[in-house]
């Protein structure tokens, strides 16, 4: 689509005729001689008398079309790509700003884990911060939004493709202490929303970066259930486990009534696509991060708000221009008289 050409300023056009001014004769420009076929031609003079005129009509001009600050209006452009929408959904709640375990945690004496993953381990949500930041990077065709979550969701960054804009809010994170409390399902239903007034144009992920479960009532559980269905959502769950953590791996029975337990198979029961991500090391996050990555790379279609450009600067420059070339030419018209 082609924006439309306007102006920001339009009653700064009410000036443009001064324009006109360096093209009237002064009196003071007029020269009484008995006969002008005495005097020889000057073709010289009259170029530069025209391009003196030219400039400062021209440095006039785009002085006031400067004013009137022209450009292209704010317009919508439909791009295609590869790769798909994400919605990352983290946990900030307190439990985020504990350490991982180690990479070497399963060679420790067991009564050793918690007390070396307190002095040696990564921070969860540091860890996760990072892998993040690189994940937008490596995917310059995706659009991506940003919701934080611990009692109540906190929408911080609708759906862009904007990089720096996502990297920016993803560094946030790391400013404060998280929440003690943490609610998965309103956080959920609020990702949820974000899709529903949205054209479906390809591939679309609510990326849940979490450590925590919850057991949600047969409601939510419906209206999260409705919500993915009708707008065709798939769900990724990175799960950082904690140190007694519960363990999506243990056999059938083990851990049956944990939050994250109950969760997890609530998921499985989702209609569209759920796939669970334990992560218990740094390095099974990155390996996760990148799972994502490899699964989303289907065409995709959007449209990228492009912002009012504004040409302002280029008349100035114009305007400048001009104005210099006028006072080369006064100078060289003081010289040849002195």
């Amino acid at each position: 689509m082609i924006a439309a050409f306007d102006f920001a300023q339009p009653w700064a056009l009410l000036a443009l005729p001064l324009a006109v001014l360096p093209l009237l004769r002064s009196r003071r420009d007029t020269l009484t001689y008995s006969h002008l076929g005495w005097l020889p031609v000057d073709r010289a003079g009259r170029i530069f008398g025209f391009v003196w005129r030219a400039c400062a009509v021209l440095s006039i001009l785009c002085t006031v079309l400067a004013l009137a600050s022209p450009g292209r209006s704010q317009t919508q452009v439909m791009r295609s790509g590869r790769g798909a929408e994400f919605l990352v959904l983290m946990d900030r709640s307190s439990s985020m700003d504990e350490k991982m375990l180690t990479s070497d945690w399963r060679k420790l004496d067991p009564l050793l884990v918690r007390a070396q993953a307190s002095s040696r381990g990564e921070q969860k949500a540091k860890v996760a911060r990072a892998l993040l930041s690189k994940f937008v990077a490596e995917r310059p065709d995706d659009r991506f939004a940003l919701m934080f979550f611990s009692a109540s969701p906190i929408h911080v960054v609708p759906f862009t493709q904007h990089d720096e804009v996502i990297q920016a809010a993803i560094a946030a994170a790391g400013i404060g202490r998280g929440m003690p409390n943490t609610d998965v399902g309103a956080a959920l239903l609020a990702a949820i929303g974000e899709f529903d007034r949205r054209a479906y144009t390809g591939s679309r992920i609510i990326l849940l970066v979490s450590d925590g479960g919850a057991k949600l009532d047969t409601a939510t559980r419906r209206l999260i259930q409705a919500g993915m269905t009708q707008n065709r959502i798939a769900l990724n769950w990175i799960y950082l486990r904690s140190v007694n953590g519960a363990d999506f791996n243990a056999p059938a029975g083990m851990n049956s009534v944990t939050p994250e337990i109950a969760l997890h198979r609530f998921f499985l029961t989702l209609r569209t696509p759920y796939r669970a991500y334990q992560a218990e090391t740094p390095e099974d996050i990155a390996k996760a991060v990148a799972d994502v990555g490899r699964q989303q790379n289907f065409p995709i279609d959007f449209a990228e708000e492009i912002p009012r450009q504004d040409y302002s600067r280029y008349f100035l420059a114009a305007a400048a221009l001009s104005c210099l070339l006028l006072l080369l030419y006064r100078a060289v018209q003081l010289r040849s008289w002195t």
